[in-house]
């Protein structure tokens, strides 16, 4: 059976390469279907700069980003699903999207700190 989700990445980044480890590790049904955005086939919806400035992810033939696209990875795995279903809610939703772009502030250092 197919994937029911596409992730994609960015693979030269250290700390979205942890983060992608994790989730793998934890999709022990393999529901997720991760790509890099470098990879030659990842066949990226969208212009690759822009799949590389937010998460995204294809959920159900629908494009996500950001939060959204982090909620329909936690609800693909099981241990994390409930956080993704509380995603569900407008408000949850909209406060997740909130840190989300203030942690993209932040992204940079973090990454340099990671290299």
């Amino acid at each position: 059976m197919p994937a029911a989700l596409t992730i994609w990445y960015d693979a030269a980044c250290p700390l979205c390469t942890r983060e992608i480890a994790l989730m793998r590790r934890l999709d022990r049904a393999k529901r997720i279907n991760f790509l890099a955005v470098q990879d030659e086939g990842a066949s990226c919806p969208i212009a690759p700069d822009a799949m590389l400035a937010r998460f995204h992810a294809e959920e159900n033939g629908q494009l996500l980003s950001g939060a959204a696209a982090f909620a329909a990875m936690w609800r693909a795995i099981p241990m994390l699903r409930p956080l993704g279903l509380a995603a569900r809610m407008p408000f949850v939703l909209s406060a997740l999207e909130w840190l989300y772009v203030r942690f993209l502030i932040i992204r940079p250092k973090l990454v340099r700190i990671l290299s």
